[in-house]
């Protein structure tokens, strides 16, 4: 488990009073782009990404979703669970000019916008540009504009803080908006699982099940001493978190730091090919992101996460920049090999790139839609 991008455990922005916050999420972003270009493959499962051997799914449809397919899912598993399923390349030449189409319309009621994927950003609207003084409203009239404009859904989560509004976002998806007004932040955290936490993957919702706690309520019942006991530093974002509590601001033009990505296992790994085969898809992840970032490292940084929660990495800085995809996997690959075998079981593998040539804004896919890999 880790804090939300833009939260490290060391630093933290606190926000000036109550302020207006709305994240907007699309639906099923890639899928759905597709979906709309092409009418025949409407109301049918897709997946977007390969679907050779290797291949790695990046989105999934709702109707593909429903047979469990998951974006990070490899090709030949999200296959079998679903046969008809109908594989298409990603574009995204075509998607970053939606996104930008979506981006142009939040510029209108604020500058105070937070991408943090093609398909999803905070927007801080206390003082909005067109005086309409209602957070909720904007949310609306945003939605509205998305689906004209654009012909696609957007979800809304509206609230006071950015926790609460990304919790919000996903309360009524697709297609919907949900508000958390002051005053009812810790109530509505309190009835959630914890699962519904960001940064709280599987593996850490059966941690917490194992001691107890299910809900926000059980995890507001504990205090700081024993979460830090069972959850390092992660322990302060969860206490703040079970208090509907969030300090950070919404910032805009965030310099990019490093491109990458990780993946969180339903089932904790130690064999040297399952560790190999899940690099390889992770290096084409990754390397995509990069792609499209339009940048350049010169620093990998593998991430291990064991099964006990202890996180060890590793990094290698090169004189000059990666080449090419096949170093940054051959990079990935030996800082691998250099750690096996492993001491115990894996329930996270990571892979970034940083010492970046640009500073742009950064693109975190991290969420259960558009290539994460948690």
């Amino acid at each position: 488990m880790s804090p939300p991008a833009g939260q490290s455990d060391h630093e933290e922005e606190e926000a000036d009073g109550l302020r207006k916050v709305i994240h907007v999420d699309m639906d099923a972003f890639f899928a759905s782009v597709e979906q709309r270009d092409d009418p025949s493959l409407r109301g049918k499962p897709v997946a977007v990404g390969g679907s050779s051997g290797r291949g790695v799914v990046a989105a999934a449809s709702y109707e593909a979703r429903g047979f469990g397919v998951r974006s990070a899912m490899p090709s030949v598993r999200a296959l079998r669970l679903c046969p008809d399923l109908i594989f298409r390349k990603p574009r995204f030449d075509v998607y970053t000019a939606v996104s930008r189409q979506i981006r142009a319309i939040f510029l209108e009621y604020t500058p105070h916008v937070e991408p943090l994927s093609l398909d999803e950003a905070y927007l801080d609207v206390t003082a909005d540009l067109k005086g309409i003084g209602s957070a909720t409203r904007i949310a609306e009239e945003i939605r509205r504009r998305i689906k004209a404009e654009t012909g696609l859904t957007a979800s809304a989560g509206v609230s006071y803080n950015k926790f609460l509004a990304k919790l919000a976002s996903d309360q009524n998806k697709p297609d919907g908006l949900c508000v958390i007004r002051p005053g009812e932040g810790a109530a509505f955290v309190a009835g959630l699982p914890v699962r519904r936490f960001h940064g709280v993957g599987p593996r850490g919702a059966e941690k917490m099940a194992r001691l107890g706690i299910e809900t926000g309520a059980d995890l507001a019942a504990k205090d700081l001493a024993f979460l830090r006991a069972n959850f390092g530093s992660f322990a302060e974002y969860l206490f703040r978190a079970a208090r509907g509590v969030d300090l950070r601001q919404v910032r805009a033009n965030r310099p990019r730091k490093s491109v990458g990505g990780e993946r969180t296992f339903f089932e904790d790994i130690k064999e040297p090919e399952a560790l190999r085969e899940t690099m390889d898809h992770i290096v084409d992840v990754v390397w995509e992101r990069i792609e499209r970032a339009g940048t350049r490292g010169r620093t990998v940084t593998l991430k291990l996460r064991y099964a006990d929660f202890k996180t060890l990495t590793r990094a290698r800085s090169l004189p000059h920049y990666v080449a090419d995809k096949a170093e940054f996997a051959a990079i990935g690959h030996a800082l691998l090999e250099d750690l096996m075998p492993l001491p115990q079981p894996i329930r996270l593998m990571g892979l970034t790139l940083s010492a970046l040539e640009h500073g742009e804004s950064e693109e975190r896919p991290a969420k259960d839609g558009q290539l994460s890999l948690l």
